[in-house]
Order: C-alpha cells, then structure tokens, then sequence
C-alpha cells in the first residue's frame, strides 16, 4: 500500500568552495527518484539539526582544505563533536554514512571527513553504508558514483531496520518500498579508495557495482519511455546521422573530439543524470552605469593596496616566467603578518572572456541592468536560498566579473542542464554523453583534464545557449588565489613581498591556443608599466601609476619558523616553493644580528630550477644568507644545465658531489645521514613548499627511505615514523596543484 508520508533522511554539508555542498544538493535532487525526502543543512547551521536526537539515517558529505583542514563552515561542528567530555554513547542511536573529498596530492587526504568518521564511531555512532573517500587528483566520479548509486538502497535498508522497533507503521510501507527496489539487509559491498599508511591505490584498483536500477536515457528520453528496443536503437541511430551530418563524412575515421565521439559511445544508450531542478528566476533592473570592485558587495574584508615594485626574476628565454611583486600595506595596520604565512588576492575575471560570455547569452547590451534574484515558488529543489557570493543589486557585468567562477570546470550537473539548451541535435546528444555513466572518460579526457571552462565550452557547443540564471545556479563563488609570503616585516616594514610564476595552460582539443592562469595572467598585464626586466634598469619605467590589488591575510596555523631559535631548520623549496624561507631567513638574519649570545640551530635549504643561469631565484639574497652564517647548507641542483648540477654557494668547494642530483629529492639523498639525524636526534624541523604533484611526492617517498636506512626499519614502520612529525609538526607542507 502506498506510503502517506515518504521516509526522511538527512544530509549535512561541510564545503569550503562548494564541491561538497553541490554533491550534497545533487542527492538532496534525486531523492524523489527514490521514494524518499531529503532534508539538507551545512553543518555549520547547528541550530537546524541535532544528531543526539536524530531518528533517521544521516549522510555527510565533507571536504577537507589546506593541509588536511576542516572547512570553515565544519570548524565549529568538529570542535563540538571532540569535546571530551562527550561520554563514547552520546550518538549511539545515530545511523550514517559519509562521503568525504580530497586530493592525494595533498598531504592528509580526506583528513576532515576522516576526523568527524573517527570521532562519530567513538562516540557510539553507527555506519550504515561504507565510508567514501572521493580523490580530486584521480576524478571525483571515480569513488562518487558508485557510492551514490549504492547509498539509496543503504538508506532504504537502514530506513526499515530502524523504523522496526520505533516506528511499527512505517515499517509496513517501507516494506512494500523494498519490494519494488530490493535493499541489502547490510550495507552493499563498495570497495572505495580507503587511505592507508601504505596507501598507493590508482582508480583501476577501485572496484565498485556499476549495475544500477537508474533508468537508461537516451537523448533527453527516459528508456521505458520508447515503446521498444527497436525504438532505443533508433534513437541512437538518429543522434548519429545528425553527427555525421552535422560534422561531414571525415568525422566516421577521426579521432574523438570534445564534441564529436565515436563508437561504442556514440552508439551506446546513456545514464543520465537527472535534470537539477532549476531554482532562481532571475530579472533585469534598468541601469546603465559601469561598476568596478565594490568591497562593501562582498562578506568578506579585502584591502586595497598599491604594487609599488615589481621585478621579473627570470631571463626572458626562461620556459616559466617569475615575477616578484612588492606591496605597500602600512595604511592597514591589522595588516600584519609572520613568514610562512600567506595571503589572498581577489582578481577579476578577464575581460575578453566575460564579454563572449554576454555575448552568447545575448546580454552584451543589457550589461549594465542590474541583478534582482529571487527563489522560483516552484522550484523541487530541497532547500533552495539565493546564493551568498551574488551581491544585491550588482550588473549583470559585475556578476560574470567578480563573482562567479567562469573558469572553473563545468561539472556534469551543469553539462547535463546545457543539454536543454543546445539546439542541435549533434550538439545536444554530445553534452549528453559527456555528462553520462558512460562517457566518463571522454569527460576526464576533454573537459576535466584538459581544465576547459565555461567560455571555451559555449565555443565549440555554438547552438547552446544557457539562461543567466543557469550559471548563476552552478558557477561556483569566483575564489581569491592564496599567494606565500616571501618578505619578513623585520626586514621589510610595511611591506609585503611575493613571487609567482605566470601559468601557461597549453592549446588542447576544445582550446585552439593557450592560455594564462586567470590570476597569474592578470597581475603579469597588470604590473607591466612597473616592471623591471633582466637588464633593465628600474628608472627606465617611468612615473607609471602604481597598479592596486585587493588582498586579505590568512594567517598560517603551523607553517612558521621554531620559537626556539637553537632548534635545526631543513628547508625544501625549488622554484617559487622557495618564498616562504626567504622570509625565513630575512627573520634569522636579524634575529641573529640582535642575539650574538644564542646559538642558534643548523639552516639547511635544498632549492632547485631549470638553469643555474636563467632560473635561479634569489640568488644574490641566497649567496649573502651563506656569507653571513644565517644559512649554513645551500644545496642546489639545476634539472637541465648538467654541468652546474650539485653545486654548493660557498666560498670553494673542495670536492664534487659522489652524484650528480637533478632534483631537490636527490640531493636530500646525497645528505641522507645527515638531514636523517638532524631530524631523528636533534628535534629539527623539515618544511617542504612548492608543487603537490609531483616534488611533494617525490621528497616524501626519499625522506621514507632515507628514515628506513637512518634507523633500520621496514616500510611500514618508517611510514609510521614519517607519519609521527606530521602529527608533532616537524614535518610541514605548503604545497599546491
């Protein structure tokens, strides 16, 4: 007999950037689907639940920030849930499942979703489905899918073995539910990339059901929709003529594109996401004057500052191009900071990208009205509310400016509502693919790994045209980028120093030439008046206007200098990874000059670039930091001048290495013994900055190994060793993608 009520569960969100609450929202969608009603709450919004008293299964769904933090909205949620005074039954009658985000290239993969996973079963409470750890490094999809195809029939399960004993006429129509979607009596088996000590999985070492009673859609159609098999087949079939017919006859022989596939996908019945329920309506207030950046629009506190320097650290042939800038903060006193921390600059969109974008949206007149939004009355989406990071009142230029992320990859959430809005049909059934099941790897292929955004997907996808409001629901807030401090206010009061590489991201299907990284490219056109180039001279720019900036201070929890100055400092940083120690030693430098009587510890730095000639950073400051005593070892190696690889900045070198190191990791292996000591004897502290992908990894397997050899241990136990300065914070990170 058919349910009067529909069963209820409940999902709770921590995100910093919203990945986590987009997935939260997308279960909280298609709940429905599945008989039940999801209700949906950030965890920071305590007020709305209370898992001591919760009578339904509960689904988290968390990501983890910095180095393997809790995002801001899950800090107070984590800090309430390890109080210990908290008895190990407080949430014994809670039933859940969690999902939690990361990215092995981070140090502390899913830390916060495996904290709040820890804490919750201490405390008495129950899974009733498997753990996720879903890795951004490898695709989010790879663990996300399966899991969320597997959680439906796990909270249906748990749904009727809860409501068995308190809620007996419940279980009568939960069991009819069952009838028509079988459910596991324990939780189904999902192998999910579970994170270990010894943790070195790949997505092909993942294994999940894909089977799954999700109808097939085939062109916006719901399969048991067609009368037939024949009719499915000829579906596909008619999605391939217009193909072939809107892309010519080569295309039967060419390679797959972002917007041509070939077969067995481009034959294949689909999995379709379902539709996201659309939830804003979006009107048009006349206005017709131009806005620039209005900090008083936005929650958070920005400040203006001028770039008062600005010098190009490497040669002009250099493949990567570094810039260092230097800005004037003494007008904002709260302004302060120490070395190691680092800071957020807000840029804004580029312009040519913003004005295709009004362009195919059929607003480049209107980009001056201003933006009203409301929540649609009819919406079905659980818990719509009008996105935080849209200002009031703003243009419509504003927005696509300053506050939505146009670069970001579009997710399959957004390419399967772009579906409705492509009218053609070659066009419309490619967007389907991308977003299916079964078109995950060309998705990986041409959209994730290529990192295509918005701009460049309405190019090639010429006949779709979204509504504002279609991006507004699923363009995230436009993020500031965290830049490392490379300047002590010991040395340089009232100032703040930083460099950067300008990023290049490369021509690719979906992308006829390359681009710059949004921030990097616009603060590069933004200093040009200012900037000093190799050889130059710094009157030659001029009485330019000095350029501003919007930035605000993050101050860093862990990644500073020891207090005690006798304390061992080994400091790893090749390329731009080298800006915090700058700061470092700037402090040490004069720390030293100001304390003759202490004794102060061993500085070691391992730094690295291309050439010794046109990549090396820092180079007089480095050499001066050797000749007084403030650095006692700088190690460097040069991955393409073979001759100069090894060299040391000392006065003479008496001997050649034993090895010739090319990369950072290899020369901490040259002085294995001891660095290993040094930090297993002498309580040093080992920093590690720069590139996550690969340098982070590769100096974390050489100081496994060189910890293996210093104290005979096997694998585990030296992984174990490692894992033990994480946890006293002697081995720090701060590293990026």
């Amino acid at each position: 007999m058919p349910c009067e009520k529909q069963p209820r569960f409940l999902i709770l969100y921590g995100s910093q950037k919203g990945q986590a609450q987009s997935i939260a929202e997308g279960i909280a969608d298609e709940a429905a689907e599945h008989g039940l009603v999801a209700e949906i709450s950030c965890l920071s919004r305590h007020e709305e639940y209370s898992l001591e008293r919760e009578s339904a299964p509960v689904v988290f769904i968390v990501s983890t920030t910095g180095d393997g933090e809790p995002p801001d909205t899950t800090l107070k949620f984590v800090k309430t849930i390890r109080a210990k005074t908290l008895p190990s039954d407080y949430l014994k009658n809670l039933h859940y499942a969690l999902l939690a985000l990361g990215d092995t290239n981070y140090a502390n993969f899913c830390n916060c979703g495996k904290t709040i996973d820890k804490r919750l079963q201490e405390l008495g409470a129950n899974h009733f489905y498997a753990t996720g750890h879903a890795d951004d490094g490898t695709g989010l999809e790879v663990v996300l899918d399966p899991w969320i195809e597997g959680v439906w029939d796990a909270i249906k399960a748990a749904l009727s073995k809860m409501s068995s004993s308190s809620h007996p006429p419940l279980k009568e129509s939960l069991s009819d539910m069952a009838k028509e979607n079988p459910a596991p009596t324990s939780p189904p088996h999902v192998e999910l990339n579970r994170l270990s000590l010894a943790d070195n999985q790949t997505p092909d070492s993942i294994n999940a059901p894909l089977d799954s009673d999700s109808k097939l859609t085939l062109g916006g159609l719901k399969s048991d929709s067609l009368s037939s098999e024949l009719d499915v087949a000829a579906a596909a079939k008619s999605a391939r003529e217009a193909q072939t017919s809107h892309l010519g006859e080569e295309c039967l022989v060419a390679e797959p594109s972002l917007t041509y596939s070939l077969p067995p996908l481009s034959q294949s019945s689909l999995n379709v996401p379902a539709l996201p329920p659309p939830y804003l309506e979006v009107t048009l207030q006349l206005g017709d004057k131009e806005e620039t950046f209005n900090s008083s629009l936005h929650s958070e506190t920005f400040y203006e500052v001028p770039v008062t320097n600005a010098v190009q650290m490497t040669r002009g042939d250099s493949v990567k191009k570094a810039l260092l800038l230097e800005l004037d903060i003494s007008a904002h006193p709260t302004m302060t900071y120490m070395p190691g921390d680092s800071f957020d600059v807000l840029c804004p969109n580029r312009v040519s990208e913003v004005d295709a974008v009004l362009l195919r949206l059929g607003l480049q007149d209107q980009r001056h009205q201003r933006v009203q939004l409301a929540v649609r009355r009819d919406t079905q989406k659980r818990g719509a509310q009008l996105p935080p990071h849209v200002p009031d009142n703003c243009s419509v230029q504003y927005l696509l400016t300053w506050c939505l992320e146009i670069r970001s990859v579009p997710k399959k959430a957004f390419l399967r509502a772009m579906v409705d809005c492509a009218g053609d049909s070659a066009q419309k059934r490619r967007l389907q693919e991308l977003c299916s099941k079964q078109g995950s790897a060309d998705y990986n292929r041409f959209i994730r790994d290529s990192s295509l955004c918005l701009p460049e997907l309405l190019t090639e996808f010429s006949s779709c045209t979204p509504p504002l409001s279609l991006l507004i629901e699923h363009l995230p807030k436009l993020q500031p980028r965290p830049y490392s401090a490379a300047s002590s206010t010991l040395r340089h009061p009232g100032r703040l120093r930083f460099i950067f590489t300008v990023v290049e991201l490369p021509a690719c299907p979906g992308r006829p030439k390359g681009r710059r990284g949004l921030c990097s490219g616009w603060l590069a056109d933004l200093v040009t008046p200012i900037l000093v180039c190799p050889g130059t001279d710094e009157s030659s720019c001029g009485q330019a206007q000095l350029p501003q900036i919007h930035v605000r201070m993050r101050a860093s929890g862990t990644f500073h200098a020891p207090t005690d100055p006798t304390t061992p400092l080994i400091m790893v940083g090749p390329g731009t990874g080298v800006a915090p120690f700058i700061g470092f030693l700037q402090q040490r430098e004069i720390e030293r000059r100001d304390s003759l009587d202490v004794a102060f510890g061993e500085t070691w730095l391992f730094f690295g670039c291309r050439h010794k000639d046109g990549d090396y950073l820092f180079r007089e400051e480095l050499e001066g930091f050797v000749s007084s005593g403030t650095l006692t070892h700088l190690k460097l190696c040069f991955s393409r001048d073979a001759t100069a690889a090894g060299e040391e900045a000392v006065p003479a070198v008496s001997q050649p290495p034993p090895a010739c190191p090319r990369y950072v990791q290899h020369n901490l292996l040259l002085h294995s013994q001891r660095v290993s000591r040094l930090l297993l004897r002498h309580n040093a502290r080992l920093y590690v900055c720069g590139d996550a992908k690969n340098m982070a990894k590769d100096v974390n397997d050489t100081l496994m190994e060189m910890i293996r050899a210093e104290l005979q241990l096997d694998q585990l136990d030296a992984m174990k060793t490692l894992a033990a300065l994480r946890e006293e914070k002697r081995y720090l990170q701060d590293i990026w993608g």
